[in-house]
């Protein structure tokens, strides 16, 4: 039988992501949204308390938190605006290929960026006629040479104008 209890370290994690979102993101997030503005200040602080990249490895800089961690710290910060719970928690998902499948040498490069500074990685996935179904993207990334190119288009790129990679 699976056991969901948490332990005293997730409850502590949940309530440091639910003080975060009470204090830091519901106060604030209906300006942000009605001004359409960039919520980098909230950003930089979900970074100092640790609220960001807990999914990273320790041998890269990283926490090294399970998943189960971090769905407690999403869905806390959701709680206080989805939509910056989405620019905060997006490093998650473009990390994963690196994680997957990147040579060790791009993951120390990559993951030790968003591991020593409150920088962000974009995640491009969403296509004009495709949405964000996987099986119905057009773009593809083809090698030519010592290269790659990509061609087909994006209409939403998350944290694509603020972030390092």
């Amino acid at each position: 039988m699976v056991d969901f209890t948490l332990t005293d370290e997730q409850k502590n994690l949940r309530d440091l992501a639910h003080d975060f979102a009470a204090n830091e993101i519901r106060p604030v997030a209906w300006e942000y949204d009605k001004e359409g503005t960039w919520p980098e200040d909230i950003i930089n602080k979900a970074w100092e308390v640790g609220l960001m990249n807990t999914h990273i490895p320790e041998e890269y800089g990283g926490a090294g938190v399970g998943y189960l961690d971090g769905c407690l710290i999403e869905e806390e910060l959701s709680w206080g605006c989805s939509g910056i719970q989405t620019s905060v928690g997006c490093n998650g998902l473009a990390t994963a290929p690196v994680l997957l499948a990147a040579s060790e040498e791009l993951k120390k490069e990559y993951l030790a960026r968003l591991t020593e500074a409150p920088l962000l990685a974009s995640f491009c996935l969403t296509e004009p006629d495709a949405g964000s179904d996987v099986s119905g993207m057009k773009t593809r990334a083809v090698k030519k040479g010592d290269k790659c190119v990509i061609n087909g288009s994006k209409c939403s790129i998350t944290n694509g104008g603020y972030a390092n990679w």
